[in-house]
């Protein structure tokens, strides 16, 4: 199976910033149980770091980011 087909776009927003990148689900799995199964951070690779306002600039861009658990007000799939 291609490495690709495990990736999951997803969108974080937390207080400040809207965090876009990828997750790594195994097959069937849904983006719920991840962040359930997630101790204290979720991994993102890909990561593109948003200033949250409208039109907001992009802050940073990292192939990988940890993101804490604790500052995550909204997750959806896709960007």
């Amino acid at each position: 199976m291609p490495e690709h087909e495990n990736k999951t776009k997803v969108t974080i927003l937390t207080g400040s910033y809207r965090i876009k990148g990828y997750i790594e689900l195994v097959p069937g799995a849904r983006v719920t149980d991840y962040l359930a199964d997630s101790k204290e951070f979720i991994a993102l690779t890909d990561a593109e770091v948003w200033e949250l306002a409208i039109g907001g600039r992009q802050i940073l861009a990292a192939p990988f980011m940890n993101v804490s658990l604790e500052h995550i007000q909204v997750v959806t799939p896709g960007h």
